[in-house]
Parts: structure tokens; sequence; C-alpha cells
């Protein structure tokens, strides 16, 4: 990606949220951003560090900080979130924030810090997607997403966009608005699918090739790994998938094994252990590893966050934003 961006010395332009829902973007290009960040990360001409992490002693807090360079992009950036609960068994959010610091490395310009919100929003289910593409039967034809909020509502178009092969699409969910949502965005990026509503979910996982845990962490519905058929594959991005799945899992993908060991904890056994990972997403995309080794094997894929997608996403968005004049400067460094 050439830079194209130009700054004035010791200005920062911020872009809000409200900035950022006036960008144009496809499905097909975020697609790309992320896995052009996945290329580059497994040809080692990126920087993907371990995340860092804090959390208040009585659970009412949490926050991330993530440093990373794309490669590909040419562009180094830092991530950090921050949810408040102020309770100590850490459920919903009273508060909850995230941005993005974006600097281009060809020019050594600042490019835009920006809420980071959409940002993920975008690469979670874009790499879900990618996981799927890579790891699913040739003859994969039914989908499964459990979960109707922000990532659920984004699963199901990314999966199309990246496989159409996809016959049948099934949303499980409980929060009526959260299933509107959803419905809406299918229509708005693919106006010719439908989407059937599952009732039971168990029968619908049964049924499906590609199953997508996307739940939030107060959702009491799990798939289990008695409900996962020969050759279908489970990607977990937060909740709506049993640890079972995993450890009982044919082979295991991760999009970053040692992110999963920082995060993936609450899928440990009872003496804290997790299981290795068999390959990693960048490898599998590069064709270092396989995606699958046979048509019958189950398949338990960890999709967690690497800040190299964040910053290939975030980059695109902000080059948009700023080309269609968005957001404020900042004279930070005067």
């Amino acid at each position: 990606m050439p830079p194209t961006l130009t700054a004035e010395a010791g200005t920062l332009r911020t872009l809000s949220r409200q900035d950022l829902a006036r960008v144009d973007y496809s499905l097909s290009e975020v697609l790309e951003a992320v896995r052009g960040a996945f290329l580059a990360c497994a040809e080692g001409l990126s920087a993907n560090p371990r995340k860092l992490s804090v959390k208040a002693a009585d659970g009412r807090s949490v926050a991330f900080a993530m440093l990373g360079r794309d490669g590909e992009g040419q562009t180094v950036a830092f991530k950090t979130s921050y949810k408040f609960t102020g309770s100590a068994d850490g459920g919903q959010a009273r508060a909850y924030y995230t941005s993005l610091l974006l600097y281009d490395d060809a020019t050594g310009l600042p490019i835009a810090l920006m809420d980071c919100s959409l940002v993920g929003a975008l690469r979670t289910p874009a790499a879900s997607a990618l996981i799927a593409r890579a790891c699913a039967r040739r003859d994969a034809e039914t989908a499964l997403v459990v979960g109707c909020g922000t990532q659920g509502q984004n699963a199901l178009p990314f999966l199309v966009e990246a496989m159409p092969q996809l016959r049948r699409l099934i949303l499980h969910g409980r929060h009526e608005q959260g299933l509107q949502a959803a419905l809406d965005r299918m229509r708005y990026f693919h106006p010719q699918r439908q989407v059937e509503l599952s009732h039971d979910l168990r029968a619908s996982a049964l049924a499906a090739d590609i199953i997508v845990g996307a739940s939030g962490p107060a959702s009491a519905e799990a798939v289990r790994e008695e409900w996962v058929k020969p050759g279908a594959v489970a990607i977990l991005v937060g909740h709506g998938l049993h640890a079972d799945i995993l450890h009982e899992a044919d082979y295991r993908v991760a999009t970053s094994a040692a992110q999963m060991q920082l995060t993936g904890t609450d899928l440990a056994d009872p003496q804290g252990v997790l299981p290795g990972v068999d390959a990693e997403l960048p490898g599998i995309l590069l064709g270092r590893q396989p995606g699958r080794v046979d048509g019958v094997q189950r398949i338990f894929a960890y999709n967690s966050g690497m800040v190299v997608t964040d910053i290939a996403v975030g980059r695109l968005l902000a080059e948009r934003a700023l080309a269609q004049g968005l957001g404020q400067a900042v004279h930070l460094w005067r």
C-alpha cells in the first residue's frame, strides 16, 4: 500500500464513531485487508506482540493494550480497550472504550487517532470468514451463527462474501433487537439471501457445516461437542461454544496460539491446561499448514484479535475518512 496521506507537522487527525459511520467500504475490501495482514504476518514482515492486560483486583474493570506493525501497509499502531463493569462478576459493561492510533511508517507521519469499535466489528467476522473458507469442507453449504450482538450481526454477511456457495444460513439468538439488526445487515450486503431463525440450537448445530460462536458472556446457551457433526468446523469468537468442542476436536486452529493462551483461559480443563493448536491461520493462508487434513475431521478454531488486522482495517477506514474530509485536526505536538 503506497503512502497516500500527508499531515501538518505537530497535528493529529481524530476520527469519531460518527465520522466513521459515514465511511463507505465493501466487505470484499475488508476481507482482503485482513487477509493481507495475516499473510504479511506469516511472511515475517509484520510484528504482532502478545497483548498486555490489567484487571482490577475486585474485577470491576479490565484493560488491554496492543502494539503492532503491519508490514504490508507500512503502518504502526497502538490499540487500547477499557471495560468497566463496577462489579466483581465482570458482567455487563457500564462503560467501554477502545481506540486506535495509527502512524505511517513510510513517511513517519501520524495518520489518525480513531474510535476502534467499527474496526473491531469488521475485522473479527472477516477473520472468522477466512477461517471458514480455509478450514471448511469444499461441499459445505450450511452455516450457523450463535449470538446476535455486534459480532453475530456481522458474521453471516462476511461468511457469504467469502463463501458464496453457502445455501442455508441459520441465526440463533434471543434478543429481538439484535436479531432484527442481523437481518438488516444481511439485507444491506446480500439482499437476495435468506436467513433462517433458529429455535432449536441442538438441531441447528447438528445440521451445520460451519458454526460460529459469537454470543456474549451473559448467554446461557452453548453448542455442545456431541452436536458437532463429522467434517464440521466450529469457530469461537466470544461465547456460544462449549469448551468440550476444543478438547474433543480432531484438529485445532487459532489466529494466534499465543493470544489463545492469554485470552482463552476460560476454555482450560480442570487442571488449567489448554490443548495446543495444530495450525495458525496466517500459516494456513500462506500454504505452509493445512486448514484440515481430511473430510471427517471436526475442527475447532479460536479467533482472537490480532492487532495487525486492526491496523489494516483501521488504515483502510482512516484513508477513506480523510479523503472525505472527515474528522478534526488536533494540534497535539505543538
